[in-house]
């Protein structure tokens, strides 16, 4: 298993070790010592999600507020999704930026990203099954989101699926509805960098 820092601070790209043999394959697809050890944090496991997409649904982008926040580990068992990490934390050096990683069932590749970082993805296939590790129990209360097709992001999401035809992107209400990034700014409802990491810091 390797660690490699995506452009946005607090989010990794995770390659496994996958075994493969004429009966199938095998990997260990989290490690939470060597995740603490490689990023200087705890993680404490608190929820396991499981989401099942068409090909086009896209989900996010949803952030929580810090604290507690919501650190995630991801992956996608089975088909393919492109996941996206938004720097929503206002003060960062990286703020506003974003970066991305193919997750399938080929190369078994994960994505961790920390509090106050926003988390989306779009499914390039029928029956994408993306599970996620979360640091903390959904709280409604304190989850937010912006919409992913906010010009400002400039998120470059996919026209095409895994076998190659035109996507129809499919949002849910909620994510259609989600303020742009300059809304949430302007209202107050963005984690703060310096809190992000005092919360961290405590961890």
């Amino acid at each position: 298993m390797s660690w490699e820092p995506l452009a946005v601070e607090g989010a990794y790209r995770v390659t496994q070790r996958v075994f493969g043999d004429s009966r199938g394959s095998f990997l260990e697809w989290f490690r939470a010592a060597e995740l603490e050890e490689l990023t200087g944090r705890r993680f404490d496991l608190r929820q396991a999600n499981l989401s099942v997409s068409a090909a086009g649904v896209l989900r996010g982008v949803h952030f929580a507020d810090v604290p507690p926040g919501q650190a995630k580990y991801v992956t996608c068992v089975n088909g393919a999704v492109l996941d996206v990490v938004v720097d929503l934390r206002v003060g960062s050096p990286t703020f506003g930026a974003w970066d991305s990683v193919l997750l399938d069932d080929e190369s078994r590749e994960a994505v961790f990203l920390s509090e106050g970082l926003g988390h989306a993805f779009l499914s390039l296939q029928d029956g994408s099954v993306v599970t996620y590790l979360c640091s903390a129990p959904y709280a409604p209360a304190g989850e937010h989101g912006i919409n992913p097709l906010d010009p400002a992001l400039g998120i470059t999401w996919p026209t095409h699926g895994r076998n190659g035809a035109p996507l129809s992107v499919l949002l849910s209400d909620k994510d259609r509805d989600a303020p742009s990034l300059a809304e949430a700014l302007e209202t107050n409802l963005l984690p703060r960098h310096d809190d992000v990491r005092s919360f961290i810091a405590t961890l």
